[in-house]
């Protein structure tokens, strides 16, 4: 599991925000990753999307990592932010925004906007 938790630290650090969802943005495999890769491209910001149906070992690993039981799971500045839930009540407040505002990753609207 060591390497395995090796190559999430890896990933989640690769890009200012991360998103390990079930599928691939074009094509979600869940009703839950599909209204978190909506929110992030409604925001404008770009990410890198793992697809944790492609890798089982990532896919349990991400949970542990986390200490978070569910999928999707997103990721900025390498702090984990929460699951669709959380995101999207982020989105509707703002605070998704000014997180992004906050740690200076570029973006083109918040929901106030």
């Amino acid at each position: 599991m060591s390497d395995t938790i090796n190559r999430i630290k890896e990933v989640v650090a690769s890009a200012d925000i991360v998103l390990f969802m079930k599928g691939t943005p074009q094509a979600p495999q869940c009703g839950f990753s599909m209204q978190v890769v909506q929110i992030l491209n409604q925001i404008g910001a770009s990410y890198n999307a793992v697809n944790v149906l492609a890798d089982g070992e990532i896919r349990e690993g991400i949970k542990a990592f986390s200490n978070w039981p569910t999928i999707p799971q997103l990721y900025v500045k390498g702090e984990f932010v929460g699951g669709c839930d959380i995101t999207r009540e982020m989105f509707s407040t703002g605070e998704l925004g000014a997180l992004l505002d906050k740690e200076n990753i570029p973006h083109k609207q918040s929901a106030k906007a």
